[in-house]
């Protein structure tokens, strides 16, 4: 039994050693942080640069010209569904500034702030050429029985866009982790942008007659043949300084260097309402650094 006990109380005592070596964390307590929780609340200012990436779809920017070439005739439904002109990717710099008021509750930061961008050299453009396509009988077209109207159209377009600055207002939503503040955003966006685009159209009208002869068999005879100038025409138009509104959603990161200044860096997603059948979406990455008062 003394040894029993003996044996018992050394267990015991190598056991003790053990646990008082082991990490906190395994002795069932984390250990505290040793980087409190800064303070993040109120005013804020700062500035940015940024590296934007515009996709512009031009797919549907001639429709509003070819409709006014085409309107009150045959041929302005199928010519409204003609694509001529394609998507187009820009990239360029950027600069700017922000300002926002935070409000914390522990460790949750809610926010509101207005950034201002001036994107440099941020255009795209596009421009293509479309048939000769043949067109029979468009809807609305009464040839007398046995004739068809065959319409030829061309289309040759263009169109650019240039996203010169915006303006966001946001509100964000973060979590305080020491000198770090994740968080995330969502708004309204207003770009100002100049765009511009041509189309030229080249319509030609060829009438056929189809008889059948004493033998019983099928012909069909060109009976005329010329252009039509009255939907031969040219069109263009340009806007500048056109302020657009979209949304925007992102996420970033800021960090407290010292004192009241910090670091930011974020990633941005805007998309513009259409403006003259044209659609903008821009992407973009932002480096800054700003003061909380």
């Amino acid at each position: 039994m003394r040894r029993f006990l003996l044996a018992a109380m050394m267990f015991g005592a190598v056991t003790g050693a053990h646990a008082a070596d082991m990490p906190d964390f395994l002795r069932g307590s984390l250990p505290a942080s040793s980087t409190p929780t800064r303070n993040w609340d109120g005013w804020y200012a700062g500035g940015d640069v940024s590296y934007s990436s515009a996709s512009v779809d031009f797919s549907q920017s001639l429709v509003g010209l070819t409709n006014s070439i085409f309107r009150n005739s045959t041929l302005q439904q199928p010519t409204s569904e003609l694509s001529a002109l394609n998507k187009a990717n820009t990239q360029g710099t950027g600069f700017g500034a922000f300002v926002g008021r935070n409000w914390q509750w522990d460790d949750v930061v809610l926010g509101v702030e207005a950034n201002y961008n001036y994107l440099n050299h941020l255009s795209a453009s596009s421009s293509n050429s479309i048939g000769p396509l043949a067109i029979s009988n468009p809807p609305g077209e009464n040839p007398p029985p046995g004739f068809t109207d065959v319409y030829s159209v061309q289309l040759t377009g263009a169109a650019a866009a240039q996203i010169k600055d915006m303006i966001t207002f946001r509100g964000r939503a973060g979590w305080a982790s020491g000198n770090f503040l994740p968080y995330i955003f969502g708004g309204v966006a207003v770009g100002r942008m100049d765009i511009s685009r041509s189309v030229s159209s080249n319509v030609s009208e060829n009438v056929y007659a189809t008889t059948t002869n004493a033998l019983g068999n099928t012909v069909t005879t060109l009976v005329s043949s010329g252009p039509v100038p009255s939907v031969s025409q040219n069109q263009s138009q340009e806007r500048t300084n056109n302020f657009v509104v979209g949304w925007t959603a992102g996420l970033g990161m800021e960090y407290m260097l010292w004192n009241n200044i910090f670091l930011r860096g974020e990633w941005e997603y805007v998309k513009f309402m259409s403006v003259e059948n044209t659609n903008v979406t821009l992407n973009s990455v932002r480096a800054g650094i700003g003061y909380k008062f």
